[in-house]
């Protein structure tokens, strides 16, 4: 049975490995990338997938990022993801397993209130309750289609400004 256990600095290489099979070539010049800057995974809210045999299955990183409102506002947030499953192992449900426990882990943390991701509208909103709704007058640091701009909670500003690295 595949194990989601947290995110350790051993599973790093494979977590990239997976991340080149499971995106295509050239992931790092995408603006999620540019977002989370150089910044680590918060290790409390970042999960692998690990299956018996000791193989990487699928992973989740949540990222620490600042928006700064034109008001001059700053609100610390979370970036979820990349969430990526081992092409192989898609359509089993592990993508959602591997956001059910980061988003837990997020309430455990009393960080559930200020999430935010690039994603699939009709998927991150119909499971996890994901929306554009406050990230409209958002400004990022390369391209993003505005409805796949997606927050959750309630410390997520809805005013224009930055989403950047903290």
């Amino acid at each position: 049975m595949t194990a989601i256990v947290p995110l350790l600095p051993e599973h790093e290489a494979a977590v990239e490995a997976l991340l080149d099979r499971a995106f295509e070539p050239g992931r790092h010049a995408r603006t999620a990338y540019k977002v989370r800057g150089p910044a680590r995974p918060l290790p409390a809210l970042s999960f692998v997938a690990v299956d018996p045999d000791a193989s990487l299955a699928g992973s989740v990183q949540c990222w620490p990022v600042r928006f700064v409102g034109d008001d001059g506002v700053a609100v610390d947030l979370v970036m979820v993801g990349p969430v990526a499953v081992a092409p192989e192992r898609q359509q089993g449900g592990l993508g959602r397993q591997l956001m059910d426990r980061a988003l837990a882990a997020a309430v455990a943390e009393v960080l559930d209130d200020r999430l935010v991701l690039i994603g699939d509208p009709e998927y991150y909103g119909r499971f996890f309750g994901f929306v554009a709704d406050r990230t409209g007058g958002w400004r990022l640091p390369g391209p993003v289609e505005a409805r796949r701009l997606l927050a959750r909670g309630d410390a997520v500003p809805a005013g224009a400004g930055t989403l950047g690295p903290r």
